[in-house]
């Protein structure tokens, strides 16, 4: 199979018959072989009902309902774990993102060699204060972070080779730091292109700014991870360690400067009077902790079960 498109979605019955019916046209007028996943991400509306009857007409359409809202990173690696396309087209269900970018994307994975390809919404329909400058500042961040030079990390249109969405796990809300996560895992080749975005047509958009707060977090999350999440111990122990010696050798100084002071006839202070011994007590406890902290990581490691962090309730065409 050429082509496999991934769509995760939620509460977007208005826009689905009509995403359907732009790809199918697409598809058939490149005659590719393909397949479309739709991922109902606990739909509160008649979501469900619309892929289902998409469905019945046509086995090209596959669909995966969630038992309730798990998340989008979740929708995307439900549908991941079923694709079957040489190229896997990611997407947005609100018409937003341009099923006639296909062919070009996956020219660049097939011809072009790419591992991963981002689109990139250079002209952008969204509310200027409330999405577009968060979203600027957001990828600013991410590139600086990352090493990777792309524009719009957040855009829902991305190919990818089948092997790269095999090999990534998707979590919590890193689907937009796929092109980092495939990079950490040797994926190199990651390319951009330009977009066309479209004005959304039917309902609100989703993005508020809980989400743009949680999208640093996770930035801040996967560059620790990348670096240190196989090996807790190179962090936490080594901080731990120096943390631990400061405060050893700070007390134990206390001690031989107070001894020195009483073998010369000198004043002393009682050494719990120098809030110098408070500060060696806790650096050796916190360095103590941070120590076990990576012990306990690496015991994590070794032993950790990876599941699945979703519950789906149907399946349509398997």
């Amino acid at each position: 199979m050429d082509i496999s498109v991934v769509i995760p979605l939620f509460n977007e019955e208005e826009s689905l018959k009509e995403l359907y019916d732009w790809i199918a046209s697409m598809m058939q007028s490149n005659r590719f072989l393909y397949e479309i996943i739709f991922i109902d991400d606990g739909s509160t509306d008649a979501s469900w009902k619309v892929i289902e009857e998409i469905s019945q007409k046509t086995s090209n359409v596959k669909g995966i309902r969630f038992q309730k809202n798990f998340g989008k990173s979740q929708a995307l690696h439900a549908g991941f774990q079923i694709a079957v396309g040489n190229v896997v087209i990611t997407m947005d269900a609100d018409l937003q993102d341009s099923p006639d970018e296909i062919p070009e994307l996956y020219k660049l994975i097939t011809e072009g060699n790419f591992d991963l390809v981002s689109g990139w919404k250079k002209k952008r329909y969204d509310n200027i204060i409330a999405k577009n400058i968060p979203s600027k500042l957001f990828n600013w961040a991410a590139r600086k972070t990352s090493g990777l030079d792309l524009h719009d990390f957040n855009c829902g249109l991305k190919a990818y080779k089948n092997i790269v969405v095999k090999t990534v796990k998707v979590r919590g809300e890193m689907h937009r730091y796929i092109p980092v996560l495939a990079k950490n895992k040797g994926f190199l080749n990651i390319g951009e292109k330009i977009v066309q975005h479209q004005a959304r047509k039917y309902g609100e958009t989703k993005f508020g700014m809980s989400r743009f707060i949680n999208g640093f977090l996770d930035l801040i999350t996967i560059s620790f991870l990348s670096k240190f999440g196989k090996r807790p111990m190179h962090f936490f122990g080594l901080w731990g360690t120096l943390m631990f010696i400061f405060g050893f050798f700070s007390a134990g100084y206390l001690g031989v400067s107070k001894l020195y002071k009483i073998s010369q006839g000198m004043k002393a202070i009682l050494v719990t009077d120098n809030p110098w011994f408070y500060i060696s007590m806790v650096s050796m406890i916190l360095g103590t902790q941070l120590f076990l902290a990576g012990f306990i990581g690496e015991l994590i490691l070794k032993t950790k079960e990876v599941g699945n962090y979703y519950t789906i309730k149907e399946k349509l065409n398997y």
